[in-house]
C-alpha cells in the first residue's frame, strides 16, 4: 500500500529509489505564443549518478531553505516525490514552485501524482501562495498531467528558470 507523507531532509538519499525513465513519443516546444507538437520517439533513460547528486542537491537545497517536499512510499520504498521551492515569484510574489516532481516508472498512473501534486497545493496555499509555478519537461506526460489540473501556459515566464531550462514548458496553476 503506497502512503504519502512530508519528506524531511534526511530522507534526500531516498531519491535513489526513483526511476525516472519513459518511453517518450511526443514532446512540446513553446515558441512565438504558440504550442508546437514534435514527434520524438524515443526512450529516456534512468538518471545517471550525476543527476542523481544535482536533483538529491535541488532536495536538499530547498528544505533547507524553508521549501517543503512530499513522498510517495510502498513500504519504505519512495515511489514519488514532489518539492514545493521556498522563493516566491512572479511580479507580486504570489508564485510559488513546485521544483521537482517525479513519480518511478512503474507506479505511474495510479492517481500518485496527482495525491504528491494535491499537498503541493495545500502546502503553498499555506505559505500564501496564489499561483504554482511549473516548469515542465516537454515531455507530452509532464504537460498533459499538469494541463489536468488546469495549470496553462504562464504569460510572464520567470526568466531565471526559464535561463536554467530554456526548453521547459513554463506553467501556472491557480490555487
Amino acid at each position: 500500500m503506497v502512503t504519502l507523507v512530508q519528506m524531511k531532509l534526511e530522507d534526500a538519499n531516498r531519491i535513489r529509489d526513483i526511476d525516472r525513465s519513459e518511453t517518450i513519443e511526443l514532446t512540446y516546444r513553446y515558441r512565438e505564443g504558440v504550442l508546437e507538437e514534435l514527434k520524438t520517439p524515443h526512450e529516456c533513460p534512468n538518471w545517471m549518478e550525476d543527476h542523481y547528486q544535482e536533483i538529491i542537491s535541488r532536495y536538499e537545497y530547498e528544505l533547507t531553505h524553508g521549501g517543503v517536499a512530499f513522498g510517495a512510499f510502498d513500504g519504505s520504498k519512495l515511489v514519488g516525490f514532489g518539492v514545493l521551492a521556498h522563493k516566491p515569484r512572479g511580479k507580486d510574489h504570489n508564485q510559488l514552485q513546485i521544483d521537482l516532481m517525479y513519480v518511478t516508472r512503474e507506479y505511474r498512473r495510479q492517481g500518485i501524482g496527482r495525491q504528491i501534486f494535491a499537498q503541493l497545493s495545500k502546502a503553498a496555499i499555506t505559505k500564501g501562495a496564489e499561483y504554482l509555478y511549473i516548469s515542465s519537461t516537454e515531455t507530452e506526460s509532464a504537460v498533459k498531467f499538469y494541463s489536468s489540473f488546469g495549470s496553462s501556459i504562464a504569460s510572464e515566464v520567470d526568466e531565471e528558470l526559464f535561463m536554467k531550462e530554456p526548453e521547459d514548458i513554463h506553467m501556472l496553476t491557480k490555487l
